[in-house]
């Protein structure tokens, strides 16, 4: 993350109130011990200080006593000591593996010609990290079956892993023909289309845009 004196001013409010480095409402982010500042850091590196804006923040409140208020703020959060997941078991696990052959089968291609060998984990953000997805059990079958769509604009295989609020990670595999960034601005531009179309209420939450994702992105290679 860069410096504290050069974060935006709300940024630099919000990191004093912060409990938790990991993304409190994002069990991939748990298991994968993925820290928010990452996504913090997607969503500075697009904006100018003087317009800046992000549905994330958070502001230094005064805390209650849970004798006062007789209730207990609930975190989805791994407990205490819980040992984080392999990317290997996470990323080829049954379903992906399951997903990927039905992929292959869709796309009409011979299983035994196809040879990937770029595997990624993407993740970016809703613009602005607003949280259009909630509750997010009302988005994810389609916004999942969106992803698998895009399997062949990657020239492989596209999964969603996890969809949040206000951000998403995915899972992709590539036959190297097209560069990442390629892949990612053609899977933006799909998954947007589609989900602007599907759910108008998405462009209500939006203030009317039709631009749901954000320019930035975090990609990893996986084995």
């Amino acid at each position: 993350m860069t410096g504290s004196n050069k974060l935006p001013s709300k940024c630099r409010e919000c990191a004093k109130s912060k409990i938790s480095d990991i993304h409190q409402k994002c069990r991939l982010c748990s298991e994968l011990e993925f820290k928010e500042s990452v996504l913090c850091d997607l969503n500075q590196c697009i904006q100018d200080e003087a317009d800046f804006r992000c549905h994330a923040f958070q502001p230094i409140l005064k805390l209650v006593n849970n004798s006062e208020n007789g209730t207990t703020e609930q975190h989805d959060a791994i407990p205490k000591g819980h040992k984080k997941k392999s990317d290997l078991r996470l990323f080829d696990s049954d379903k992906i593996k399951y997903e990927r052959a039905l992929a292959v089968q869709k796309l009409s291609r011979d299983p035994d010609g196809v040879y990937i060998q770029l595997k990624y984990h993407l993740a970016w953000n809703v613009k602005h990290r607003m949280p259009i997805f909630s509750p997010t059990n009302r988005f994810i079958d389609h916004v999942h079956g969106i992803f698998l769509q895009c399997s062949e604009l990657a020239g492989g295989f596209v999964a969603l892993l996890y969809l949040a609020p206000d951000h998403i990670h995915l899972y992709v595999e590539s036959d190297g023909e097209l560069s990442i960034d390629e892949i990612v601005q053609k899977i933006k531009r799909f998954s947007n289309n589609s989900i602007v179309e599907k759910f108008p209420s998405v462009r209500d939450k939006l203030g009317g845009e039709t631009e749901v994702w954000d320019e930035a992105y975090f990609v990893e290679t996986v084995s």
